[in-house]
């Protein structure tokens, strides 16, 4: 199943702050279906269908033009495995699994 990685930060607000924008975004993920997603520091993770992973990114592009923003910039990372089936999990198992034999 596809992983993704978004990151959507709001330009020119006046503030150095985006974590109120972040967290309007995990507002609008904690509603949609068929998706997992994960926040780290840096983005978010995004699991799910290739066509769900562009629909919710799309959805996240406009959350900071919503709460007033007047430039967005979104990046888009997608790790599409189609030779074995792959997971957020699994691929942090896979190197856990490898630090332990060190």
């Amino acid at each position: 199943m596809p992983i993704a990685e978004v990151t959507v930060v709001p330009l020119g607000t006046g503030d150095t702050s985006i974590s109120n924008y972040v967290a309007d975004c995990h507002k609008l993920l904690k509603e949609e279906e068929e998706i997992e997603y994960q926040l780290t520091p840096m983005g978010t993770i995004i699991e799910g269908e290739l066509n769900r992973i562009f629909e919710v990114v799309k959805k996240l592009h406009q959350v900071p033009f919503d709460a007033g923003a007047l430039r967005v910039s979104t990046s888009l990372k997608i790790d599409d495995r189609r030779d074995k089936a792959a997971s957020m999990d699994q691929k942090l198992d896979s190197v856990n699994k490898k630090l332990q034999k060190d």
